[in-house]
């Protein structure tokens, strides 16, 4: 006998519609899956004849054909376990799916109880895009599947409730969406003190979505003042957060399975970061901090102490917004549109630019410790910003600094004024405009080309960096 199923799988970050073809055969009793699974799904037959027994149901003795289609694409993860046993109880004869548009997804335990899975906003989108209209998962999921709109989410905790649901019994209680709860800031620029032109820098480029690098001696505070930039930053629109969360659904970083990301991304790594932790990949494709830092920021403390291949790794999501990632029986295609913020010191010792203290390194240690970063990763950034060691008298002050709410309110306004300016378009703010935009949007008085035309020719500027020059004065 055949039945067939609808389940889903996560390709990259997007959700992918899977039929479920299960055949039954009077030969000897084995159980086959074809269709390019991996290995998390051929070893769904131990999961799911074991799920099956242990809920007082009979598996089938003869033998099963599970064909997975597309059978082109490669299906991983185990949320195809609760699909393959249905679709096993249903080729037996012992459930009846009569609706055709639903899909199931769930990952089985040996006693039958449903464990929730990555990725499942991804799949519940795919399958609404699909023209499906009910999806029935475990009940840790729901939260987050209700994210999605006209969609019937049907709960279950364990393999048994899931078949009492298709057989019209009542579902469980799915929570409600619930918001990421909102971190306070760790820092406020209120207590950073002095630095008045690297918090006008932060501002701007909060405003405007430019990419910085801070340049200053150890103990200047970049790193501080780095950190107080998630503090200004505008909440993440609705379309924005349902994409960011939907890129941690797929990481599988999605804490309690039922949460809505509202606040941007602020993603600090470690110099020793791996360009495959960056971009993203691996033997199971995962987004990299790139694309988990997509719609927010992306901090690099002490930019040159990075491996090179990783730096030059980021060219593409600076430029493009988006990183492409080749394994060997796929390319994915991940999001990463984000603010990079990055500081390093003048030198090896720190000191090159301190008229206090005197600098230790020789001309071809420098000139060394420069050449780690190329010239074109330093010429996707839009604001270079020095931050000098502080004097004593502004380590003594006592006078509040400007809070970041203050701040924040004047970035929000520039991104109001933004997104009237480009709401005809697909971008939201000045950082991502393309040389259309540039042209359409920044144009020169007669003054301003007479500037721009000897700032091109003296700092022996690129067409890059002549763009971005425009983008910042926009903001």
């Amino acid at each position: 006998m055949l039945a067939r199923v609808t389940g889903c799988t996560v390709a990259g970050i997007e959700g992918k519609m899977v039929g479920v073809e299960v055949f039954l055969s009077s030969q000897l009793p084995s159980f086959d899956i074809v269709g390019l699974p991996d290995a998390a799904v051929r070893e769904a037959r131990d999961r799911v004849r074991a799920a099956i027994k242990n809920s007082g149901l009979e598996f089938p003795k003869q033998r099963i054909v599970v064909n997975l289609a597309p059978a082109d694409l490669k299906k991983e993860g185990p949320q195809l376990d609760l699909a393959l046993a249905c679709g096993v109880l249903s080729a037996s004869s012992q459930v009846l799916i009569g609706e055709k548009g639903l899909a199931i997804l769930g990952e089985l335990a040996l006693d039958g109880a449903l464990r929730p899975v990555r990725g499942v906003l991804s799949m519940v989108l795919a399958a609404r895009d699909a023209g499906l209209k009910k999806v029935l998962l475990p009940l840790e999921n729901a939260g987050e599947a209700s994210l999605v709109g006209n969609m019937e989410i049907l709960a279950a905790r364990s393999l048994e409730e899931a078949i009492g649901i298709l057989h019209g019994g009542q579902a469980a209680v799915p929570p409600s969406a619930r918001k990421m709860p909102e971190e306070s800031a760790a820092t406020d620029f209120a207590q950073v003190k002095g630095q008045a032109g690297a918090k006008r820098a932060l501002e701007v480029a909060a405003a405007g979505g430019h990419n910085v690098l801070m340049t200053g001696p150890p103990g200047a505070g970049k790193t501080m003042l780095a950190r107080c930039l998630p503090s200004i930053l505008p909440a993440l629109g609705e379309a924005e957060a349902l994409e960011t969360t939907k890129i941690y659904s797929a990481a599988g970083h999605l804490k309690d399975h039922a949460f809505l990301i509202t606040q941007r991304p602020f993603r600090l790594l470690h110099h020793t970061v791996t360009e495959a932790a960056l971009c993203g990949g691996g033997r199971q494709a995962r987004p990299g901090e790139v694309s988990l830092s997509h719609n927010g920021v992306l901090f690099l403390d002490e930019l040159p102490e990075f491996r090179r291949e990783a730096l030059e790794a980021l060219r593409q999501p600076l430029e493009d917004g988006e990183i492409t990632v080749t394994r060997l029986q796929a390319t994915y295609t991940y999001p990463a549109r984000f603010m990079l913020i990055a500081s390093l010191n003048p030198c090896p010792c720190g000191l090159l630019s301190d008229p206090t203290a005197e600098c230790i390194c020789s001309a071809w240690q420098v000139q060394r410790y420069r050449q780690k970063l190329s010239g074109p990763l330093l010429d996707r950034f839009d604001l270079f910003v020095e931050v000098p060691r502080l004097r004593f008298e502004e380590v003594t002050r006592t006078e509040a600094a400007e809070p970041s709410r203050e701040i924040k309110k004047r970035v929000e306004a520039a991104r109001v004024r933004q997104r009237q300016r480009f709401v005809q378009e697909v971008i939201t703010h000045n950082g991502q405009m393309g040389p259309r935009q540039v042209e359409e949007c920044c144009r020169l008085d007669a003054a301003g080309r007479d500037l721009m035309r000897h700032a091109f020719q003296r700092l022996n500027l690129s067409a890059r960096a002549y763009d971005r020059i425009l983008k910042v004065a926009r903001t």
